[in-house]
């Protein structure tokens, strides 16, 4: 009676204890199911212990420690159709040759000095064995326990360790610990990956030699009763997921299941204006701790031409910022690889987040700034089609044809203005115009050469097919996006030059211009 009463004790407070831990599920529709036990656990009739049963002491960690635990393992395994969980009842009524327990506990006295143990395969024994988690061999700390857990799943679902070779094909450890550092420092589930923040599934050699490379994700999806889980969305434009622009935000998630997968997502903007576009894999933290996707992002027009490519070289996520005309635009999500890896383990969750922001109607229909050399300086003219008022006018100068300022404040009937610029060369202009409902609009921006000074200058800066460019000497020229990728380059003559770029998508690009005495670079946008 008296070791019934005290199990009867012991279960009770096991149970008591455990309604206070949360509740939580990565993918419940799963029939397979991975639990996360942090409660304490009797064992018996299993190997462990050489087959005496033994009880295992609550861990003692925190909710917000569980938590982050259970997130971490749960991205690691978000490729497939397995469910992380921390609820008993969702593991108990899973099938018996489907499912795994975890049980996270200090380490007890029959266990060897290692921060898990588990056996190879056992995922499909179906006899309840458990593996085992010590987070006290761990220095309790979250990242390596969750390392941990999957790394010893990952052994029962049939995998060996992965090891590290130099490029003669000797074994340097038998636990491959990566490569780098930051965001991007790598290494693999099945090898050490304590010390990396980006860790993921790999194809690689196992400690049995350089040339026996074990596929972690066919063996994985062929041999536990579970694959991947379906795709989430269309792999190409005709099956791409609508995103809605509301309140000028947009926002979308999804799942790269498979090294082959390449998310599709269609936006419609209504009218030109300026897109910026955030995707950024799943993490539990600053600088993507914890994520396993390297976002790749491009962005493509109506008939599918790709507008830009952004896979940043030292973080995990990707952004652009682009200001485009109205119409259907398709955005892309995959996972990419980097310095330290390939795109293979680049699986996983991710969000997208976006603003758009049009550029509003205005009752300026257009401004027309011309200008010329006049005496000592420059005479500059200029004509406005408005359906209101102007209220005021500046003339705006610059030197390098990006930073301006204010030289001169007009009224608002005036329709020209002599200016003697402080330095010779190019001098560029623009014309900022207020109309009486305090709306603003720019000129387009034009250059001109200081006399005396030899260059070449832009007639304008805002253009549809081509960027004419007028110069006293021969000079080359390269056009780059924002991105510096180099579109065009060429030369050109002194007199009037023209650039046709009117094959080139809409959007701001970089000219730069060198000659024999001068070097000058222009913002164009391409209407």
């Amino acid at each position: 009676m008296k070791t019934l009463t005290t199990l009867f004790t012991l279960l009770l407070f096991v149970t008591s204890g455990y309604s206070q831990l949360p509740k939580l599920s990565s993918h419940p529709s799963a029939r397979a199911t991975i639990f996360l036990d942090f409660d304490g656990h009797y064992v018996q009739g299993t190997l462990w212990n050489s087959g005496n049963p033994f009880y295992c002491e609550s861990p003692g960690l925190t909710n917000d420690q569980i938590t982050e635990i259970f997130h971490r393992v749960s991205e690691d395994f978000r490729p497939f159709d397995v469910n992380i969980t921390t609820d008993s009842s969702v593991y108990l009524a899973a099938p018996l040759t489907n499912r795994i327990r975890v049980v996270v506990t200090p380490k007890p006295s029959w266990a060897p000095q290692a921060g898990g143990v588990s056996f190879t395969g056992s995922f499909t024994w179906g006899d309840e064995t458990p593996l085992f988690v010590f987070p006290d061999k761990l220095g309790w700390k979250t990242k390596s326990i969750a390392e941990c857990c999957s790394h010893e799943v990952g052994h029962t679902l049939g995998l060996s360790h992965q090891a590290k070779y130099s490029d003669e094909c000797a074994l340097v450890n038998v636990y491959n610990d990566g490569e780098g550092g930051g965001e991007i420092g790598w290494a693999p589930v099945m090898g050490n990956s304590y010390g990396r923040n980006f860790s993921s599934w790999n194809n690689g050699p196992t400690p049995n030699g350089c040339m026996a490379d074990q596929d972690n994700l066919s063996i994985i999806t062929s041999m536990n009763g579970f694959s991947y889980r379906p795709d989430d969305h269309g792999n190409d434009a005709a099956s791409a997921t609508k995103l809605q622009i509301a309140d000028n935000n947009l926002s979308g998630e999804g799942i790269i299941t498979t090294n082959s997968d390449v998310d599709f997502f269609e936006v419609f903007l209504p009218s030109v204006g300026r897109l910026v576009v955030n995707t950024r894999p799943f993490s539990v933290g600053p600088n993507n701790a914890g994520a396993n996707l390297d976002v790749v992002l491009q962005l493509l027009d109506e008939n599918h031409n790709i507008l830009g490519t952004y896979n940043p070289s030292t973080i995990l996520d990707a952004s652009f910022d682009i200001v485009l005309e109205p119409g259907k635009y398709y955005l892309t999500v995959s996972g990419g690889g980097n310095q330290y890896t390939s795109n293979y383990g680049s699986l996983g969750s991710y969000f997208i987040n976006g603003t758009f922001s049009p550029f509003s109607t205005n009752p300026v229909s257009s401004i027309d700034l011309v200008g010329r050399q006049d005496r000592s300086g420059h005479l500059l003219t200029w004509n406005i089609v408005c359906d209101e008022a102007i209220a005021a006018q500046e003339i705006e100068v610059s030197y390098d044809g990006i930073s301006f300022t204010k030289v001169a404040a007009l009224n608002g009937n005036a329709r020209a203005f002599h200016y003697d610029p402080e330095r010779a060369g190019n001098i560029f202009y623009r014309l900022k115009v207020v109309t009486a409902s305090d709306r603003t609009s720019y000129s387009n921006g034009i250059s001109l050469l200081q006399k005396g000074a030899s260059g070449f200058s832009v007639k304008a800066t805002v253009v549809t097919t081509q960027v004419e460019v007028a110069a006293v000497e021969s000079f080359q020229y390269i056009l780059s996006d924002m991105n510096g990728k180099i579109l065009r380059k060429g030369n050109g003559t002194a007199g009037k030059n023209v650039i046709n770029i009117s094959n080139t998508p809409k959007g701001i690009y970089i000219i730069q211009m060198a000659g024999n005495s001068q070097r000058i670079t222009q913002r164009i946008v391409r209407m």
